[in-house]
């Protein structure tokens, strides 16, 4: 028997995971970087998630955005950079330990996309997609390899 929590869909989001959503979810520029997000320009993501990051500095779902927006545009010294702070403000984060995984395999650092991979073992007690998402990304990396 499947334990379902109300209102929770899983699978149901292709965006980073919001970990623990904070009052930026009411915020409107959350709100419109999540829809840049959705319509794929990052450099809008990134302009709205830093202008409600000013009102909530301390989000780890807002940094791990902006981790992720960076990353896709490819500017991956920003992209690990707000990763590490959302890591820092939420060390059991697992959207930020998936992306920050999956950064480091574009830069061919397995090490520390291993450390990463390590860290959603010993935070998924149950099994998690975002476990599942970088064991995959890890063993697809190994593969090219």
């Amino acid at each position: 028997m499947a334990f379902v929590l109300p209102g929770f869909t899983p699978g149901a989001n292709a965006e980073p995971y919001e970990d623990n959503p904070s009052a930026a979810a009411n915020d409107p520029d959350y709100a419109a970087g999540k829809a840049a997000m959705v319509k794929k320009d990052w450099t809008e993501a990134v302009k709205r998630f830093h202008q409600a990051a000013l009102r909530d500095p301390d989000s780890a779902d807002l940094h791990n955005y902006l981790g992720f927006s960076y990353r896709n545009l490819k500017q991956m010294d920003l992209a690990l950079k707000f990763y590490k702070r959302s890591i820092e403000l939420n060390p059991r984060h697992r959207g930020a330990h998936e992306y920050i995984g999956e950064a480091y395999l574009m830069l061919n650092d397995l090490p520390n996309a291993e450390k990463h991979l390590e860290a959603l073992r010993n935070i998924c007690l149950l099994p998690c997609e975002e476990l599942d998402d970088l064991e995959k990304a890890v063993k697809d990396y190994r593969a090219r390899k």
